[in-house]
């Protein structure tokens, strides 16, 4: 006799093991770019690319789990989950790699963004040094731990608003 379980696929389950995976594959990225110091240059975007396709990839698997069926809710809840986990992962990251690999990255980037500030030739010295003042706050310590955790939860969500009306499949009402 063949004895099958019968899972219930959740949302929140789905979204924690791909948040998993596509947390660990945004951070070798993450390395990499870090490690090449192209922080600066567009291939950053790269690990934008990686949370669409891991949500993406999430709510497929959870809809063919679920004999097809995704409701919105259900794909929204996915990627939030996932991005809440890649942000978790994201955070710890960040904080290993600033504080003990590469300490001076927030240096380098402080340093281009005045250079930017001086190309520009909009603003006095002491206006970019005003500025300079107050982004260094937010670049540094827990507040700059805050921002990542916050922006990656607040980007999985965009994607997932998207993701989730393309991929949808809700199930009939009186079926």
């Amino acid at each position: 006799m063949e004895t099958t379980t019968n899972e219930l696929v959740t949302p929140t389950s789905v979204g924690s093991r791909f948040g998993l995976i596509t947390g660990l594959v945004s951070v070798i990225v993450s390395f990499g770019i870090d490690a090449m110091h192209l922080e600066s240059s567009p291939i950053r975007y790269l690990t934008t690319a990686v949370m669409v396709v891991g949500i993406i990839l999430a709510q497929r698997d959870f809809k063919r789990q679920n004999a097809g069926f995704m409701s919105y809710g259900q794909g929204l809840g996915i990627g939030t989950v996932l991005s809440v986990v890649v942000g978790l992962l994201s955070t710890v990251f960040t904080y290993v790699y600033t504080n003990f690999v590469d300490p001076e990255m927030m240096t380098r980037a402080m340093e281009k963004v005045r250079t930017d500030m001086e190309a520009k030739g909009n603003m006095s010295d002491a206006q970019i040094d005003q500025a300079m003042a107050m982004s260094a706050k937010f670049t540094s310590g827990p507040i700059l731990l805050i921002f990542v955790l916050i922006g990656s939860v607040v980007i999985g969500f965009i994607i997932s608003l998207i993701t989730s009306a393309i991929i949808k499949n809700a199930k009939p009402e009186f079926e």
